[in-house]
């Protein structure tokens, strides 16, 4: 029995690397805004907290016209037009020309221009002096100064504080205080962060919105994962709000959203949406979701534009991504290009680069490197590449050196290590040993331990436990469990029931359609099987047909049978060519038929040399038989 290995495919661990999410810091303040303590270009402001919205028009003379009316106004005395005039100037950077400003609005008791007196306090580099304007502002009922003074309290460590004011800006409405509070209950693992980040969704804000998305996807995962055994599936209610959300920060810009958006369209076959959604990532600069589509393109036979994706993604460091440039190479026949690929996912990090480099090395039969690099994978835990060390060692005549290998990777999870530990201790007769990790690998879906779990139960005698794995590894495709979970059926059969006229009625049973389905799968034995049964049905020309499969594919009972077939039918001369197949393949009973043959047609010497070859073959009662023929013979001649 071989080993099991991949060791001529990419390994692929998914469309995209799932590296920590990277979560938008609570630390940095906005740049400046117009009132709010809001990015300008982000966010919705907020009703009541803008002297100023955005400029709605972006031309130049327009927005210069504004800031003059609103500087005539101001030098008249009107405070709000202090106040906004002081918003568009620092927004526009003006540090030294927002200023006096927004003091003087302040010092009229404009919150807004409190605020942003803060902002731009802090823009300076005065903290502290900036804290106060906040606090001025807060206490007055601003909700975009409370999130800027809690965000302070959280910089500076002070989390009592930070949560007061985060609360004070969250409850009256504010997203990014909603958000900001959220981030720091989610910190200290509180339950009611939840609430708080899907407040902040609900107000807009995407990055809230991605973050509940994330935690809603992974939610649902986790329950599908835990449920496998009692037969639950991933939540699809939690999946569908989940992918609600990220559609909402996509929509908005979010290219990490657009990209888990496109995984979950794509595992629910909506391949078309899910394109244009990896599309819109990659074009925001977002390399897994370059490396995922170019995955998609490949699915779809589009080698060509996957490749340019793949390469857009290698170059910005995606691991994956020259992964599967390097196997695209490497498949046509592109070696060198293919193993510079590998070292670049190597270089990003990525360790099935290694691996990759090993199985390549392996295809071009150098061992010695490919033994290097299937360590150096295995080393940072690749169980595939602990799998594939070990069959190499194995290969090599070094089993010692190549257990702890198949057993690190059998830990690990590799289903074929475990069905390899089972072919390792059946070897030495370990048979108790086998069986454990024969029935490892079976329980993860390995066929082929199925098999030889079905086997072992066999010759336990536990018939039950035996036809359980083994239509488990027929189901799976396995024509040798087939054909075994036939013959179990087989011998179950009842007597087939008789017509009332005493004609006997056939149906076909459980049993004859898993000898056929092994039969189309090339079992050699099974072929045999199915056209016994089709000739015990008087159905000459199909029972012919399987014989003669069986027989062109090496099977003595399958020549001998047809001999049989074709002698009955007439056609001895044709009969004889396949016993002689068969007898030359060491078949007792092929070897008989023959020595009957050339003695009746008075070719005595001929059939005594094939009677002498049945004694020798057997069985017992033909070497009985053909010893008898054979003397007779001798007789014959001899008189």
């Amino acid at each position: 029995m071989d080993v099991m290995g991949d060791k001529a495919t990419l390994l692929e661990t998914g469309r995209f690397v799932q590296p920590a999410d990277f979560v938008q810091p609570t630390g940095d303040l906005p740049r400046p805004t117009d009132g709010a303590s809001q990015p300008v270009d982000d966010f919705p402001q907020q009703e009541g907290e803008l002297a100023l919205d955005r400029p709605t028009d972006p031309d130049e003379t327009g927005a210069a016209a504004e800031e003059a009316r609103q500087l005539l106004a101001a030098e008249a005395g009107d405070v709000e037009a202090m106040s906004v005039l002081g918003a568009m100037l620092l927004r526009r950077g003006d540090l030294d020309g927002a200023e006096p400003h927004l003091r003087a609005a302040t010092a009229a008791g404009d919150r807004a221009a409190a605020n942003n007196l803060g902002v731009l306090l802090h823009q300076r580099g005065y903290a502290d002096d900036a804290a106060g304007w906040w606090r001025i502002a807060a206490v007055a009922g601003s909700a975009a100064a409370a999130h800027a003074l809690g965000r302070h309290h959280r910089e500076r460590g002070d989390e009592p504080a930070a949560e007061y004011w985060l609360r004070q800006s969250a409850e009256q409405g504010h997203a990014l205080g909603a958000y900001a509070l959220a981030d720091l209950l989610e910190h200290r693992s509180d339950a009611g962060a939840e609430q708080w980040m899907r407040a902040a969704a609900e107000r807009g804000h995407r990055e809230a919105a991605y973050r509940l998305a994330r935690a809603l996807d992974r939610q649902a995962v986790r329950t599908g994962e835990e449920g496998t055994d009692i037969g639950v599936a991933p939540s699809e209610s939690m999946l569908d709000e989940a992918a609600q959300w990220y559609r909402q920060a996509a929509a908005r810009g979010h290219r990490r959203a657009a990209l888990h958006l496109g995984a979950i369209l794509e595992k629910r076959g909506e391949l078309k949406e899910a394109g244009r959604w990896y599309l819109t990532s990659a074009k925001d600069g977002e390399a897994r979701a370059a490396c995922a589509l170019g995955f998609l393109l490949r699915d779809a036979g589009d080698t060509e534009s996957a490749a340019v994706w793949w390469l857009r993604a290698a170059q910005d460091g995606d691991g994956n991504a020259a992964n599967a440039l390097g196997a695209l190479h490497a498949e046509r026949g592109e070696t060198q290009t293919a193993e510079r690929w590998y070292r670049a996912a190597m270089d990003a990090g990525d360790v099935n680069g290694a691996y990759n480099l090993g199985l390549l090395c392996a295809e071009q039969g150098r061992t010695a490197p490919a033994e290097q690099w299937y360590r150096r994978a295995a080393y940072a835990g690749h169980r595939e590449a602990a799998n594939a060390l070990a069959i190499l060692l194995l290969q090599g005549g070094d089993a010692t050196g190549a257990e702890p290998w198949f057993s690190k990777a059998a830990e690990a999870g590799s289903v074929d290590a475990a069905f390899n530990l089972g072919i390792l201790h059946a070897g030495r007769g370990e048979e108790r040993a086998a069986l454990r990790w024969y029935e490892r690998a079976a329980a993860a879906g390995h066929t082929e331990a199925a098999l030889q779990v079905g086997i072992a139960r066999l010759r336990d005698g536990d018939e039950h436990a035996a036809e359980r794995h083994l239509r488990r590894a027929a189901g799976a495709g396995s024509g040798e469990a087939a054909y075994r979970l036939a013959t179990v059926l087989d011998a179950r059969r009842p007597p087939e029931p008789a017509h009332e006229l005493g004609e006997t009625v056939h149906e076909k049973t459980e049993c004859e359609e898993w000898y056929e389905r092994a039969a189309s799968q090339g079992h050699r034995r099974a072929q045999v099987r199915v056209g016994m049964l089709a000739a015990a049905r008087g159905d000459v020309v199909e029972a012919a047909r399987w014989y003669r499969k069986a027989a062109e594919a090496g099977s003595r009972n399958g020549a001998f049978n047809l001999g049989l077939l074709l002698a009955r039918e007439g056609s001895e001369p044709e009969a004889a060519v396949w016993w002689t197949r068969a007898a030359d393949a060491g078949h007792g009973r092929s070897a008989l038929r023959l020595a009957l043959v050339y003695a009746r047609r008075g070719e005595l010497a001929e059939g005594q040399r094939w009677a002498d070859r049945a004694v020798v073959l057997g069985p017992r009662e033909v070497a009985e038989r053909a010893a008898r023929l054979r003397d007779a013979l001798r007789e014959e001649l001899s008189a």
